[in-house]
């Protein structure tokens, strides 16, 4: 198997960080734009999308800051992949950008990027962000 890149982008987001946090941290808030359902027992998370489903173990987060999770699939097979969402806040503008860190495999960067952008637009529509 070969290495996968770590990629990583920034949405800015105008919505306050306490609402995106709930957006990017629990299982509702998920299922409105990552997956069809998602369903948390401690620190697994459980995917599902329409035919398939996925579990990720919560590896950290920190409220109204960021969450990152890996793959039990990854961590089956002792690969420190991950991916991370974050919040970050400009302290003099107080702009709000949700900063995503992932990983793909070679040469599939540019798919990863766009299923990230894709995804982020479906969030921005449901909080009402442009």
């Amino acid at each position: 198997m070969s290495d996968k890149v770590k990629y990583e982008m920034e949405f800015p987001i105008q919505v306050s960080p306490s609402l995106l946090y709930q957006y990017i941290s629990t299982p509702s808030g998920l299922s409105e734009w990552f997956a069809n359902n998602v369903n948390s027992r401690g620190e697994l998370f459980t995917f599902m999308w329409e035919g398939s489903e996925e579990e990720a173990k919560l590896l950290s987060k920190k409220a109204d800051d960021r969450i990152k999770l890996r793959w039990t699939e990854d961590e089956e097979e002792g690969l420190n992949y991950f991916f991370e969402m974050k919040i970050q806040v400009d302290e003099i503008t107080k702009d709000v950008s949700l900063m995503i860190t992932d990983f793909a495999e070679e040469g599939e960067e540019d798919e990863g990027k766009m299923l990230w952008s894709n995804m982020v637009s479906d969030l921005k529509q449901i909080l009402g962000s442009s």
